[in-house]
């Protein structure tokens, strides 16, 4: 048990670095993800070969996993291109918003009701952003587009429930990165052309992050999140995932010294978003406990 904690928080500090990761290299948004996903999707086939990994699926199911992969590299996108433009804790921070987006979309697509105390803790992220909104007003964009990237990575796990239940998770994350590696390649003629750049191939050092970001923050944090499960309950691993931007946001300080450029409401709203992820976290191990 231990050594499955263990291994569960090293997949989240794994996923808080992916932000600053975001900021160390040079790349644009879009090539960066084209780049992540060109160097994740072949070592995940690697593996599932090397395990002798049943990959046989349905083609409806296919296409829908493919689309939903669409979506996620569309979401990596939007995210590190708020921390392009904007830094790595306001980016972290934006991407907090992702429960409130949930809780309006998830019951449009599950199609139960609305869960008026999920929407009021969004709400309250919401509020917490609004006061991050007022650092910088250079981070403005940023702070857009990381609401873009919320509001696209609330939706794609919301679409993952239905296929779950006939795919296993590991065939998923396959084809759905590999699905989005297909789709950003179709994409990215037409981003280039609206964003140019000077040159397409990373440098050394983009690379080596670019290694680090495939393999270690995508690959084996996944792997790593897989065996925890194996041993404690998903609610406990999808809990501790919440700790991601925390974890990232103190890299970033640490790294960049980003704490510098906060102001006073920068802190009342991490505050907010970090009550909004507490307030939830005792709300589902309330509910855990006492399922009636």
């Amino acid at each position: 048990m231990k050594k499955a904690f263990i291994q569960l928080h090293i997949a989240v500090l794994l996923a808080g670095l992916t932000g600053v990761l975001g900021k160390l290299i040079s790349l644009n948004e879009g090539l960066l993800v084209w780049y992540r996903l060109a160097l994740t999707a072949p070592s995940l086939w690697l593996l599932a070969l090397i395990r002798r990994q049943s990959i046989a699926i349905h083609v409806r199911d296919l296409w829908q996993i493919i689309g939903i992969g669409g979506i996620a590299a569309l979401h990596w996108v939007a995210f590190y291109g708020s921390i392009k433009y904007s830094n790595v804790s306001v980016g972290l921070l934006c991407f907090s918003s992702v429960g409130f987006f949930t809780a309006i979309l998830e019951p449009l697509v599950m199609r139960h009701r609305l869960d008026f105390v999920e929407l009021l803790l969004g709400l309250l992220v919401i509020v917490g952003i609004f006061f991050i909104f007022q650092v910088d007003p250079g981070f403005k964009k940023g702070i857009v587009i990381g609401l873009v990237s919320a509001l696209l990575g609330s939706l794609f796990p919301v679409l993952n429930k239905k296929i779950l239940a006939r795919v296993s998770a590991e065939n998923v994350t396959l084809y759905e990165l590999s699905g989005g590696f297909l789709v950003l390649t179709l994409l990215m003629p037409l981003y280039l052309w609206l964003f140019p750049v000077p040159s397409l191939t990373p440098s050394w050092s983009d690379l080596i992050w670019l290694v680090v970001l495939s393999w270690l923050c995508t690959v084996l944090a996944f792997n790593l999140s897989m065996s925890a499960l194996q041993r404690i309950s998903a609610f406990t691993v999808n809990l501790s995932y919440n700790l991601e931007p925390v974890y990232g946001i103190l890299l970033a300080f640490f790294l960049f010294r980003e704490d510098k450029y906060m102001n006073r409401g920068f802190y009342i709203g991490l505050f907010l978003i970090v009550l909004s992820i507490v307030l939830q976290t005792l709300r589902l191990r309330r509910k855990q406990l006492n399922p009636a």
